[in-house]
């Protein structure tokens, strides 16, 4: 039976997985609410993103039958990433992999979706929108890598025997010491082997 410390371990371990989920379904259901008020629409929502557009120069763009499939497309995307969370935050103690799928999905999506308005957006004539669109990919593609790089370390984690664990604590706090040791009285450190 694990005990509740490690419990609460494997549950710390998904905090970034799980910030970065919120963290992109509060953009995605931001945007969404943005283009579905019809007071602001699309030229609102770019510029929320840092992009400046008159929505008198682009007047297609508060077209309803653009606007509606648009909200309802950031509105999925923000509920995959609200899944992923949910699923993240659920099951993080039981699996290692939890809402890693979801997550996976999510992100494709959110990439698929930012495509489509790169080229929307392009058709249009909106200038500046490939550097916005660039910028909010590498913050997606920084994410997904995040989220593995901690999935990957809590898997390892969780699957190394706890002697091996217990015995390379034991080292590093050794060559700690002993580091620590050679530096406060002045001599040179000794080398694995015997060798300065």
């Amino acid at each position: 039976m694990a005990s509740p410390s490690s419990t609460s371990g494997k549950r710390m371990r998904h905090v970034l997985s799980s910030v970065l989920a919120l963290h992109w379904a509060v953009v995605f259901a931001l945007l969404a609410y943005i283009c579905m008020d019809g007071s602001r629409g699309i030229a609102t929502a770019l510029g929320v993103l840092g992009l400046s557009v008159q929505a008198n120069r682009f007047p297609e763009l508060e077209n309803v039958a653009l606007l509606a499939p648009l909200s309802i497309a950031l509105l999925t995307v923000a509920v995959l990433f609200c899944w992923a969370f949910v699923e993240t935050l659920l099951n993080a103690a039981a699996r290692a992999d939890a809402g890693e799928s979801v997550a996976r999905i999510a992100f494709i999506s959110a990439s698929f979706l930012l495509s489509l308005i790169l080229i929307g957006g392009v058709a249009q004539g909106i200038d500046g929108l490939f550097m916005i669109v660039a910028i909010q990919m590498t913050a997606l593609l920084a994410s997904y890598i995040a989220v593995l790089a901690e999935r990957r370390s809590t898997f390892a984690a969780m699957n190394l025997p706890e002697g091996d664990v217990r015995a390379a604590s034991r080292m590093a706090m050794g060559a700690a010491h002993s580091s620590l040791l050679s530096r406060i009285s002045g001599r040179p450190e000794r080398k694995p082997g015997g060798s300065r």
